[in-house]
């Protein structure tokens, strides 16, 4: 096991999400029921599993969407949690969205009204894969760490 700059044994956590989007430009988001934020569906991969299994499982576990994988989009990596999360973008092939017990509402977004919804560390998540570029980016759970946000992205949501 690794340990880090100051002497704690390492631990990291393997998580995937699907930024799944309908023709019209819109994407799936879920609000979660245990901390009540907005976010593209996800969880924590399971052992044995491929990251494209995981992801077509956590959006069908929490929105009763169906998807196809079509391409990785980004990796984002929680500062504060140890959480490495591969962001995968899909799009919808059966099934209907769906409130879940992880998620109170589950509903279909704009670009825009994924700004106004979500913290700044998970709206550039679907905002970069709306891209066609594989991008990294590091998080402190909400926010950005500066260096790592694009221009437009560095200001915090507000609503």
């Amino acid at each position: 096991m690794a340990t880090s700059r100051d002497g704690i044994t390492a631990t990291h956590f393997v998580a995937v999400a699907g930024v799944v989007i309908r023709d019209d430009g819109r994407v799936l988001v879920v609000q979660r029921r245990d901390n009540g934020r907005w976010e593209a569906p996800g969880g924590v991969l399971e052992l044995g599993e491929t990251f494209e299994e995981g992801v077509r499982r956590e959006v069908a576990e929490e929105t009763g969407v169906e998807v196809a994988v079509e391409r990785l989009s980004g990796v984002y990596k929680n500062m504060t949690r140890g959480v490495v999360a591969l962001v995968y973008r899909c799009r919808p092939i059966g099934g209907a969205p769906v409130e879940t017990d992880e998620a109170q509402q589950v509903c279909w977004l704009s670009p825009d009204e994924v700004r106004q919804r979500m913290d700044p560390a998970f709206s550039v998540r679907v905002l970069d894969a709306l891209g066609d570029h594989v991008t990294s980016r590091a998080h402190d759970g909400v926010d950005l760490i500066e260096g790592s946000a694009p221009p437009e992205g560095r200001a915090r949501r507000t609503g």
